[in-house]
């Protein structure tokens, strides 16, 4: 009896360790992906839906409303990579918070549009008239740098999007620039003469820089393309490269032309 009840205990147990084992792998091959609502957790839940299963790839899509959270929890290994920001934002957090996150892959660009509710053209500014902008240092110097590409204003040499009003060298028609918060801006296009805003905040206000916008970023040798970030190290994950591979597919290509209609262009 003591022999067979010892059988039984350890036929159990090695049942037990299968099935924790097999439970543990199946964990270990779902890609678990940080990402804010639009356009990224969009792209990904067509990605998951429509085009992993074919490369075997298990991919879970955890959103945020709220970016700022997406980095340190990547950082800590509660996700295994998060999509939703540019190089010269992971590089400045990197710098900041000492962290060693490592940029993959370029996705789609979220293009910054010059937009009024008063005008038609660009040149129709007025003298002394108001454009809101960014209060953020990356959007801000983005803005004003839209604004001197399209002839509105001039930057001291070399300032890029770096950019501050202080770098404003040339302002012929006088304009005021009112910072504001990025997500506030649609909501004050009316209480402004023009408005610089970034495409996300666009889009979810029905706006496209594709079609309504009085002058628009380009997506060629922009800086500002959002992408795929890893743990340094995990850039050859075998489950992060499928994803990059997919990310970066025509399928994906046609659903965001077709989807954002230029309010999101691919990289």
């Amino acid at each position: 009896m003591r022999k067979l009840f010892g059988f039984v205990t350890a036929a159990v147990l090695a049942l037990v360790l299968t099935a924790c084992g097999s439970s543990s792998s199946g964990a270990s091959d779902t890609l678990k992906v940080g990402a804010t609502p639009t356009p990224h957790a969009e792209i990904l839940k067509y990605i998951s839906t429509k085009l992993a299963e074919k490369e075997g790839l298990k991919l879970e899509v955890v959103e945020f409303s709220d970016y700022v959270p997406l980095n340190p929890q990547l950082q800590e290994g509660q996700l295994d990579a998060n999509y939703f920001q540019h190089r010269p934002y992971l590089d400045e957090y990197n710098k900041e918070k000492g962290a060693k996150l490592a940029y993959v892959e370029n996705v789609h660009l979220e293009p910054l549009g010059l937009y009024s509710g008063k005008l038609k053209d660009v040149a129709a500014l007025a003298s002394g008239a108001t454009v809101a902008v960014p209060n953020d240092p990356t959007n801000l110097g983005r803005a004003l740098k839209l604004l001197a590409d399209n002839g509105v204003i001039t930057l001291k040499e070399g300032v890029g999007t770096a950019a501050t009003e202080r770098d404003v060298t040339g302002n012929p028609k006088k304009l005021t620039f009112k910072p504001l918060d990025a997500a506030q801006i649609p909501r004050s296009l009316e209480d402004v003469d023009a408005a610089v805003i970034n495409g996300n905040y666009a889009l979810e206000a029905n706006l496209s820089p594709a079609t309504d916008a009085l002058v628009a970023e380009k997506a060629e040798g922009n800086p500002y393309a959002n992408g795929l970030v890893v743990a340094e190290g995990k850039e050859n994950d075998p489950r992060v490269q499928k994803l990059a591979k997919l990310l970066k597919s025509p399928e994906v290509k046609k659903f965001i032309e077709e989807a954002y209609k230029g309010a999101v262009i691919v990289a």
